[in-house]
């Protein structure tokens, strides 16, 4: 055999010897095939309402598969329940078929803007949540959620783009009263990290899955609201800027507040 060509093939050996066993990579079409099932529309319905559901905001299955993440200012409003109001994610089961679930907050953390809710009905497909916490500037990215709620239809859209900034900020606190000195103490000492996208996201992605595009792992959650106010409050207009919360935060809400 020449020796450019066996220089070749032990260059793809150690290539494969490096990459694993257990270490399979996939392509985005394959990645959105398999995020798009665990990812869901929340709002809420009420029978006496014109439509009687209303969306808020995007989530995704994790955990035990019946437990779905999101932002907390997507939940945060109030719900007029003595009207009958309900707060819901609606699912894709099979093909365009959608479902509705009864759905209730267990966790919430405020700082991080996040939520956990649990869902009535059997287990969603989940997505793997990135533990290697190592998003670096310049990643390729990509998010599934519902751009500007149910205007564009229910049905998840993708987008793909990089990480161009990995920046610090305090997210707000809704009012004074949720000013605690845990929030204090952030602000004091430089907040915390967040992703900076160049792809850009609207209000009805807010709580969506951010993923790495080698597996597909969930390394952030899009926040349309809180943060890009608080990122973007001198602006006169707003930009085609989109953030993201880190993962990590939520891993630590789960395992705070995953109780059935």
């Amino acid at each position: 055999m020449p020796r450019s060509r066996s220089g070749f093939f032990a260059r793809v050996l150690i290539a494969v010897v490096l990459a694993g066993p257990g270490i399979v990579r996939a392509d985005l079409p394959e990645i959105i095939d398999r995020v798009k099932p665990s990812v869901v529309v929340v709002g809420t319905h009420q029978l006496t309402r014109s439509p009687p559901f209303v969306m808020r905001g995007t989530g995704f299955a994790v955990g035990d598969g019946r437990l779905v993440a999101t932002n907390h200012h997507v939940i945060q409003a109030a719900i007029d329940e003595a009207g009958g109001e309900r707060l819901v994610v609606v699912a894709r089961v099979t093909g365009s078929t959608m479902q509705q679930r009864a759905a209730r907050i267990v966790a919430v953390d405020n700082v991080h803007d996040l939520a956990l809710l649990r869902i009535d009905g059997p287990a969603l497909p989940v997505l793997s949540l990135d533990e290697a916490d190592a998003v670096r500037e310049g990643q390729s990215v990509a998010f599934t959620g519902f751009p500007i709620g149910a205007v564009l239809g229910l049905s998840p859209v993708t987008h793909r783009g990089i990480i161009s900034a990995i920046t610090p900020i305090a997210v707000p606190a809704a009012n004074a009263r949720q000013i605690n000195a845990r929030v204090v103490q952030q602000i004091r000492s430089g907040a915390f990290d967040i992703y900076q996208l160049d792809a850009t996201a609207y209000p009805g992605n807010s709580g969506g899955p951010l993923f790495e595009l080698n597996h597909g792992q969930v390394i952030g959650l899009l926040n349309m609201v809180f943060v890009k106010e608080s990122k973007e409050s001198m602006l006169s207009k707003p930009s085609g800027i989109s953030f993201a919360i880190p993962v990590r935060f939520l891993r630590e809400l789960i395992a705070r507040g995953a109780s059935p």
